[in-house]
């Protein structure tokens, strides 16, 4: 893998799994589903997910411990705290780099340990419900837990991690779909994995092929992270952001990738992160006061880690600079 090649493709092999890192049910022929539910989750659980995604994420992570000592041999706890996690995660990693907000690398830090390992317990927690009575949702659960491992491997260039758990991802999830056709939510990792394995280059398809990756379509992923918006119970917040960072960055469609963020930051506009990335792309398309209004946004967010609150001023000023003034 050290050839210019390998490491191009396991870059995007990285991004790949960021999420869930699984491919269309047809290629594996079992799609016929048992039964056909959206994800069913409490008032209460979408209340901790909505308070992560406002930008509350020490708020959402305790708020995800409650749910633990609450339903402690259920995955969702575990996931959600994870998903808290994740986001500081993402804000103390991202640098401004290309006119965009956007983690590229992340060293292997001790710190990041109780996060895997809460990926670990929500796909344990899963595999023993599964193995007690199988259902696509808790296919779906373990599915989540290896794809949050995968991630986090991902951006810290584990290529052999990565792609081990975006494996076990990939298999839980193709059996949730098989069982749920309408289980929405798992287009968020099918859109993804369709868009990105799209946008490899010809030399890295070759490897893609000896590797086996199932190929995808950009097209069809766009297609699928717009479903898991519009559908989905757990990940439209997720699924939107994505959708409109992948469209900034690899096709550079700025302005649709601006409508797409758009209700996002409308939603929950005291997020830094989303801010930041609306910014950005007002940046792109020359609205530099409406840019400066998203970036000033951003640093006046109430952000109750210090590390992501020390970053994002550092990302705000950088944004500020590149427009030339602040």
């Amino acid at each position: 893998m050290r050839n210019s090649g390998m490491v191009a493709f396991v870059q995007r092999v990285r991004i790949i799994f960021y999420l869930w890192s699984i491919s269309l049910c047809g290629a594996v022929g079992f799609c016929a589903p048992v039964r056909a539910d959206k994800l069913r989750l409490t008032p209460e659980t979408l209340a901790v997910a909505d308070q992560i995604y406002s930008g509350d994420l020490e708020g959402g992570r305790v708020a995800a411990l409650r749910l633990q000592e609450e339903q402690p041999d259920h995955p969702i706890g575990y996931l959600l705290e994870a998903e808290a996690l994740w986001w500081k995660i993402w804000c103390s990693s991202a640098e401004f780099k290309y006119g965009m907000t956007y983690p590229r690398h992340r060293a292997k830090l001790a710190a990041d340990r109780h996060y895997l390992e809460l990926a670990a317990k929500a796909s344990s927690l899963a595999e023993a419900k599964i193995a007690q009575h199988d259902s696509a949702e808790m296919q779906f659960y373990a599915g989540m837990g290896d794809a949050l491992a995968s991630r986090l491997y991902g951006l810290r260039g584990e290529g052999r991690n990565t792609a081990r758990a975006g494996v076990r991802a990939r298999d839980h999830l193709l059996r949730a779909v098989a069982m749920n056709a309408e289980l929405a939510d798992a287009d968020l990792g099918l859109g993804l994995y369709n868009y990105y394995i799209d946008t490899l280059s010809a030399a890295a398809r070759v490897l893609r092929f000896f590797m086996g990756i199932p190929g995808g379509s950009k097209k069809e992923g766009i297609r699928q992270l717009q479903h898991a918006i519009d559908e989905g119970v757990l990940v439209p917040a997720e699924a939107r952001f994505y959708l409109a960072i992948n469209l900034h960055n690899y096709d550079q469609q700025y302005e649709r990738a601006l409508e797409i963020i758009g209700p996002l930051v409308e939603k929950y506009p005291s997020n830094a992160l989303f801010q930041l990335a609306r910014g950005d792309l007002f940046a792109k398309l020359g609205r530099k006061e409406q840019a400066r209004e998203c970036y000033r946004a951003a640093g006046a967010a109430a952000l109750n880690d210090p590390e992501c609150r020390r970053h994002v001023q550092e990302l705000v000023e950088a944004s500020l600079a590149a427009l030339g003034g602040g």
